[in-house]
């Protein structure tokens, strides 16, 4: 017989793998899959369990740490557990970023609404999708194992301010890379 587990364990299993310095080490976990939770996380970055929302943000903060990403499908896992969760876009919601720098050294640090932080750069790349029928964008960059964060749209505007062209393209600096947005002959 198999048993799911609950909300409870996977946070008891958390804390303990958190104990550390640091996130835990989930991509060298491969536990048993275990079964699905009824555990939701919103376009707005809202985490839901069982259809209510979790009222706890550190309790958000904390599963979030033990978030892994296969392919499309996402999981909470521990060493020894590994449950399905439902992702509405992206895990994590950017709220707001700070710059440092300006024109081609200029450098984006982000923030989630979870309290990770990270910095635009190769290894954490801006991108952004457009809806094939309404073309509005998405914007998200990366935050950590595969994980990204869909940029809100009040720090999307405030990005836009601070974009330039290059190559064709507008787009943004950070790092020294240079992460396109739109094609520069598409900007009214």
């Amino acid at each position: 017989m198999i048993v799911k587990p609950s909300a409870d364990s996977i946070a008891t299993a958390a804390r303990m793998a958190a104990q550390g310095k640091g996130l835990p080490p989930v991509e060298k976990w491969n536990p048993p899959f275990c079964g699905d939770l009824d555990i939701r996380i919103s376009r707005d970055g809202t985490w839901f369990y069982l259809g209510t929302p979790i009222g706890r943000p550190e309790l958000a903060r904390l599963f979030s740490t033990i978030l892994k990403r296969e392919g499309d499908k996402y999981f909470l896992v521990t060493p020894v557990e590994k449950v399905g969760i439902q992702v509405d876009d992206a895990p994590f919601l950017a709220v707001d970023f700070e710059t440092s720098g300006e024109g081609e050294a200029q450098v984006l640090h982000f923030i989630t609404s979870i309290g990770d932080k990270t910095t635009a750069s190769v290894e954490n790349p801006i991108r952004v999708v457009r809806d094939p029928e309404t073309g509005e964008p998405s914007p998200y960059v990366h935050v950590r194992r595969g994980l990204e964060a869909l940029i809100d749209r009040k720090s999307f505007y405030r990005l836009v301010e601070i974009g330039a062209h290059h190559e064709g393209w507008f787009g943004l600096w950070s790092s020294g890379e240079f992460f396109p947005v739109i094609p520069s002959a598409e900007m009214l």
